[in-house]
């Protein structure tokens, strides 16, 4: 069933003024040029508000301060794109439907479930798993022993949870992640041989937090790994042993990050950014895509480059290296013009 609501009220939901007709009703969200005229749609940037008038939308989300043709409502706020979101939200928003257990998922006796639970397919909970409430474990997903998952918890297709993990409400997991294998750890001895050694921790994820597709997060040594509450993790993402991941962190895709580092709250890693064991980052550090970070870096610090150095650094140094062919042509030819001059010099003398 479609969801209707008036164009205030949405407004509301997002601290947004209405511009135009306020009773106006709509039932979703749409992209700019594929709207239609009973949903809503939004303008990221004040430049583009020409683009508002090809739109077939209904009305639209716009920045503060931005009009719009005569017969189009707005709601104008600080933020359109984050309104946007927490409307579109709304929209999507359904019931939970517990499904039950499905005849084909294997489930230990010694479980403890919620009351509103579904779980699918070729799926497998061990001994002393507990879930609560509104839990969807979907097809192919395997729960080890003495898991802990909390309510409103979605564990896609084919994830893997190991044995021990604690996770917290709210929390979203994409298909083929990893959570809680062994941490890469070895000694090795005299012959060159390497012993593994025992990885006996266990990861602990907060509240509110999503994993993204095909990641892995190992298991701690000793102790625990931590994801704490509101991060957000791309796809395929490694997290090792040990690494604390601050509250509201946003970790990329293809962010390597090795043992027993420390991250603050709001740490942002662009892309294929590497990160060295036992380091600390302090809160809001961000880390432009492909940077190798080796060093701790404080509270704010923005860097990018491989090492890593402060952001406005790299560009200059990047700008720099692209220049380095026509550079060293110069070079070479001043080169052979100091030595002819101090060639002439030499045979005046």
């Amino acid at each position: 069933m479609e969801k209707f609501e008036s164009l205030q009220t949405l407004a509301a939901m997002v601290d947004g003024v209405v511009v135009g007709d306020g009773t106006a009703r709509f039932s979703g969200l749409a992209a700019l040029d594929n709207a239609g005229p009973a949903e809503i749609t939004f303008l990221a940037k004040a430049k583009e508000a020409h683009l508002l008038a090809a739109t077939g939308a209904g009305a639209a989300i716009v920045p503060q301060g931005v009009s719009g043709p005569a017969n189009l409502p707005l709601i104008q706020v600080a933020d359109p794109y984050l309104a946007a979101a927490i409307i579109h939200n709304h929209f999507l928003a359904t019931p939970f439907n517990a499904t039950g257990i499905h005849p084909r998922a294997v489930v230990s006796e010694s479980c403890r479930l919620g009351s509103a639970i579904s779980i699918g397919p070729l799926a497998v909970i061990g001994e002393g798993v507990r879930l609560g409430e509104r839990v969807t474990i979907a097809a192919g997903a395997v729960i080890e022993d003495d898991v802990v998952v909390g309510d409103d918890c979605t564990i896609n297709a084919n994830v893997t949870i190991c044995r021990g993990t604690i996770i917290g409400n709210r929390v979203i997991i994409n298909p083929g992640a990893v959570i809680g294998s062994d941490g890469y750890g070895y000694a090795t001895n005299r012959k060159g041989e390497h012993v593994k050694r025992p990885q006996v921790g266990r990861v602990r994820i907060d509240d509110d937090v999503e994993i993204g597709a095909n990641c892995c997060v190992d298991r701690a040594t000793f102790g625990e790994t931590w994801i704490k509450s509101g991060a957000k993790i791309d796809n395929l993402v490694q997290i090792a042993h040990n690494v604390v991941v601050g509250e509201n962190s946003l970790i990329v895709a293809q962010v390597g990050i090795a043992g027993s580092c420390v991250l603050g709250r709001n740490v942002v890693l662009g892309g294929q950014v590497g990160l060295a064991g036992h380091l600390r980052l302090g809160d809001r550090v961000m880390v432009a895509a492909q940077g190798g970070v080796h060093n701790d870096q404080e509270a704010g610090a923005v860097i990018g480059g491989y090492p890593a150095i402060p952001a406005r650094q790299w560009a200059k140094c990047s700008a720099v290296y692209a220049k380095l062919p026509e550079l060293n042509s110069q070079l070479r030819k001043l080169g052979k013009a100091v030595a002819e001059l101090r060639g002439a010099e030499a045979d005046k003398e």
